[in-house]
């Protein structure tokens, strides 16, 4: 509580204008409030060169009762004393001054750890039951305690390129051909992902797939959904799926400038039952039933809870040199509706609006939208409005009607959230709370680089941090729809992607490459894309590998033979021979052996003086394993010393 130890409370951003923003500082540790007595900002930078530092005025909202303030303040200075105190039984257990320990421990009653852990420190540090210790650590996996490590972990993703298998004597009719604008839902029940329409670079497409994940094969539902009482050829439109019910919803398309008249840009509203294989119009014009108006580049989002579907943004179309809108010149973007689907109604949630109210929506194209189906939010971020490319971030409740603004996109963020301009494609796992998202090509032609690429973005939300699994840097192939790339799809636009959260895999397909020399050329790769973290499995076998490999240096001291003997047996059986990254085994053990037979071969501690080097080498080993454990069961991360300053 002085101005000499202050904790950082928020790192943010300031609009250039006079409105007035409001900021939600950092006020708890382990969900516990902390007191505030001094308030510090200070400003990094500035708008421009010209411009200089000025903040007129601010105003902080807290809580100053005493009989509130009070509590937080004496469990805070209670807290901060427990913490200096496992600072030093975490100082003095590691070099081994036992009687200072137990003195410390036994007089504040403060406990270092877990339980669980002091267990394992006696068995491998003071006992050195290398045995015992790989039980524990089976056991730890066993009980989930190194799931919150696991989710901690980054991704790394692993494209594959799918080949559906083909029946004898069918040509290229048996799968989709090339497209981009098209539309795509799976339903995560049967593993199967539904595809329709599109643009193949000169018609639209009227063709409904369907594509079996078990059986890896397509099957064609429909050449022409408009002979079957459905939907016309079209291209830019958008569809969700009811899994509970088995139903695909369509709505929206674009039509070129040329055949657009009163009747053309109707918008066309359809159903289609999965089990009685049927498409049913549910309206001729959703705008006179008190929808959208016929759009296209919009988002829709089924809600299968509560029967209800979400579409939000998109470009109306209209006639063009109509005198009875004056604004036909500039574009028009359709705002937020939802559908009740056993009611048949719509109803206007938010209108597009240029305001900066904070309830206030603004509309456009080419963005992401996502539903959580557990906290019963929809995500909205990126997009493009007209020439504007847009980097906000919010969220719509959808049973409070209330928009929360994640980020307003003026924070200076280079580098760590997906940039703007670029083809988006996002899904969300309600159940790892995580928003993914493609980045891919931009539709403007001036954007476009020759080196350009692909990436993958993560959001987690309860975080509220964006994090990039990858990047890849290089350019577009000269013939991208034979060969692609063989580890990964080529950037592109106009491609679809969907996720399936239960078995956590990507299908992506088609789109348009983004060729000038091939400005007709589009896509039908078909990928999927899983994204790998460490399984319990692999930190169980790398836990047993670090034990082992420290027992067998501690052998190698006094019983040489008996250690080649350990190398060879019980160390290389914790080898996982077919991973790349310990692909360099072989060589750490010839060099481990030529080690051991020189007889200048030994073994120094690092970082230690005056405790013998075995007990230093065994607190190292227990450190190492102790970060795989949940934070609220290890000892503090810092270290006394670094508290000292010169």
């Amino acid at each position: 509580m002085s101005e000499e130890n202050m904790t950082e409370l928020l790192s943010s951003g300031l609009k250039n204008d006079y409105n007035k923003e409001t900021f939600t500082l950092k006020h708890k540790i382990d969900e516990q409030m902390f007191p505030c007595r001094f308030v510090k900002i200070v400003p990094l930078m500035s708008w421009g060169p010209s411009f200089n530092f000025s903040i007129w005025y601010i105003e902080l909202h807290g809580i100053e009762d005493p009989d509130v303030v009070q509590p937080c303040l004496n469990w805070y200075s209670k807290y901060r004393e427990q913490e200096a105190i496992r600072l030093c039984l975490k100082h003095f257990r590691q070099h081994n001054y036992t009687e200072a320990f137990e003195s410390l421990q036994k007089k504040t009653r403060i406990a270092l750890e877990h339980p669980m852990l002091t267990h394992l420190h006696d068995r491998l540090v003071l006992q050195g039951d290398f045995d015992a210790c790989e039980e524990l650590i089976d056991k730890a996996v066993r009980d989930g305690l190194f799931n919150q490590y696991i989710s901690q972990q980054e991704y790394k993703p692993r494209w594959s390129q799918i080949i559906p298998k083909c029946n004898k004597g069918d040509g290229d009719d048996n799968r989709p051909g090339m497209r981009g604008g098209h539309q795509m839902v799976i339903d995560v029940q049967t593993e199967t992902v539904y595809l329709f329409g599109g643009w193949d670079g000169t018609q639209d497409l009227a063709d409904f797939w369907a594509y079996s994940v078990q059986e890896n094969q397509w099957a064609c539902i429909s050449r022409d959904t408009e002979k079957e009482s459905g939907p016309s050829a079209r291209s830019c439109h958008k569809m969700c799926i009811d899994s509970q019910r088995r139903q695909i919803y369509t709505l929206g398309r674009y039509l070129d400038s040329s055949v657009r008249n009163s009747k053309s840009l109707k918008s066309d509203f359809y159903r289609y039952d999965i089990d009685a294989n049927t498409w049913t119009l549910l309206s001729e014009d959703t705008s006179a039933d008190g929808g959208p108006k016929l759009v296209f580049d919009h988002q829709m989002c089924m809600d299968s809870e509560k029967h209800m579907i979400y579409t939000f943004g998109g470009r109306i179309l209209t006639c063009n040199g109509s005198v009875d809108d004056s604004r036909t010149s500039e574009p028009q973007f359709s705002g937020l509706y939802a559908y009740h689907c056993q009611l048949g109604t719509w109803s206007l949630l938010r209108e597009d609006s240029c305001n900066a109210g904070p309830e206030d929506v603004q509309s456009r194209i080419g963005h992401c939208m996502l539903f959580h189906t557990r906290n019963r939010c929809l995500y909205v971020f990126g997009g493009q409005r007209s020439k504007t490319y847009l980097n906000d971030f919010f969220s719509y409740d959808v049973d409070g009607d209330h928009v929360e603004i994640i980020s307003d996109g003026t924070k200076k963020d280079s580098g760590m959230v997906p940039m703007t301009g670029f083809t988006q494609r996002a899904t969300i796992d309600p159940e790892l709370n995580e928003i993914h998202v493609l980045s891919g090509l931009s539709k403007d032609k001036d954007k476009r680089e020759e080196n350009v690429r692909n990436s993958f973005w993560i959001y987690d939300i309860a975080r509220n941090n964006w994090s990039c699994v990858y990047k890849n840097d290089q350019a577009v192939k000269e013939n991208p729809s034979k060969a692609l790339q063989e580890e990964e799809p080529c950037p592109r636009f106009a491609h679809q992607l969907v996720y399936d959260e239960m078995h956590k895999v990507h299908y992506l397909f088609g789109g348009n490459p983004g060729k000038s020399c091939s400005p007709k050329m589009r896509l039908d790769d078909f990928w999927s894309l899983k994204l790998c973290r460490p399984s319990k499995e692999y930190l169980l076998r790398h836990c047993r590998y670090l034990i082992r490999k420290y027992r067998f240096e501690e052998k190698a001291q006094s019983e040489p033979l008996s250690a080649l003997k350990y190398l060879q047996n019980d160390l290389s059986l914790t080898v996982d021979h077919t991973d790349p990254d310990e692909t360099k085994e072989k060589a750490w053990r010839s060099a481990l052996y030529m080690r051991l037979c020189s007889p200048a071969f030994s073994f120094s501690p690092s970082g230690f003086s005056d405790i013998d080097q075995t007990y230093a080498q065994r607190t190292q080993l227990f450190d190492t394993l102790v970060n795989f454990f949940p934070d609220s069961m290890t000892p503090p991360k810092g270290n006394l010393v670094d508290l000292i300053t010169l």
